[in-house]
This record gives C-alpha cells, sequence and structure tokens, in this order.
C-alpha cells in the first residue's frame, strides 16, 4: 500500500509525541494502520509525504543509492539571479559536503497554492520569489541549507514530488492511496 498525504504545516512526520504540549502528527488523519513515513518532512515545511507498509518500497523511496528525484516549491527571499541557479545546478558546498547538481529553475506562485497559517513574513523592502528545486539527495534540510547557501534563504517550502509520485489535488490534510509504479 502507498499512501500520498499532503502534510500541513508544523505538522510532525511521527505518528506520537512526547512533547508537552503534545505538537500535532500523523495521527489526527486518519492514516489506515502500519503505514509508515518514507521520506520525512520537517515540521516546517508541507506538501507530498509517502506513507508505505512495503519496506522495499519505502528502501527504493528513501536509500540514497536509488537518488529518487523530489521537486521542492520554495519562496525565497531575494531574487533568483541566473547565477544563484547556476550554483544550485553546479552542486552547493554544505558544512557537511558538496551536494549532487540540482535542477533549478524560476517559477511564478503556483495558482493552485493554499494560504499558509500563520503567513509567512512579509517584508515591503526585501523582494521574494519562487524557485523549482529538484534534488537526488534528502540530507537534513537540504533544500533550506542549499538556498541560504546562494543566498536565497527559503521562507516556505513544499514537496511537489517525490520519483514519478506528485502532490496532484490534495488540500492541506488530505490523502489518498495511490498505485504502486514499479
Amino acid at each position: 500500500m502507498l499512501i500520498a498525504l499532503n502534510k500541513p504545516y508544523l505538522v510532525h512526520c511521527k505518528f506520537t509525541d512526547d512533547e508537552q504540549p503534545p505538537r500535532p502528527t500523523l495521527a489526527q488523519f486518519g492514516l489506515p494502520p502500519r503505514v509508515y513515513v518514507a521520506g520525512r518532512l520537517d515540521h516546517d515545511s508541507e506538501g507530498l509525504l509517502l506513507l508505505t507498509d512495503d519496506g522495499g518500497l519505502n528502501q527504493r523511496l528513501t536509500d540514497p543509492r536509488w537518488k529518487a528525484p523530489k521537486t521542492y516549491y520554495a519562496q525565497v527571499e531575494g531574487t533568483a539571479s541566473d547565477e544563484a541557479l547556476g550554483r544550485l545546478r553546479e552542486g552547493v558546498r554544505l558544512k557537511d559536503g558538496l551536494t549532487l547538481p540540482a535542477e533549478a529553475r524560476a517559477i511564478e506562485a503556483p495558482e493552485w497554492l493554499w494560504p499558509r497559517d500563520p503567513p509567512i513574513r512579509f517584508r515591503k523592502s526585501v523582494p521574494d520569489c519562487w524557485i523549482e528545486l529538484t534534488i537526488r539527495e534528502g540530507r537534513n534540510r537540504q533544500v533550506r541549507r542549499m538556498t541560504a547557501a546562494v543566498g536565497l534563504p527559503t521562507l516556505r517550502l513544499i514537496r511537489r514530488a517525490i520519483g514519478p509520485y506528485a502532490l496532484e489535488g490534495l488540500t492541506p490534510g488530505a490523502w489518498k492511496q495511490i498505485e504502486v509504479r514499479r
């Protein structure tokens, strides 16, 4: 079984939470029993989260050796110059080493985008823009660290796709079972 969930902002990618007060978790979405997260999303990121009860599929989706592409839409502070996008395409040196080259391009704000609660900070004196970034790794907070390294701090991050699986038509908190593509 493979489940696609549109993970809302500030939801933690686990089913229980020992913090006091408890933070929002996946338990609130009525997901089928015995499914596990295949590729986490930070609590402050939104979008596609895959869950499965198939260990082999989970490994194919998450193991770095498979290099499954993960596509993100990032609202960043600043203007995405050709130089900044070029650096993302070449790979960026982070504290834990050089990233693999990414696919990166400037895009318009997605028409289908839902409002975020709370909204991102808005500053009249600082422009922002959207970029589409596809990576083939899954380092901790990688997209945020990459965009910051090229002078474009991430304000909002939405995962749009993992391999052949996309967010298509799911509102925040909604999920559906999808067909596994081999």
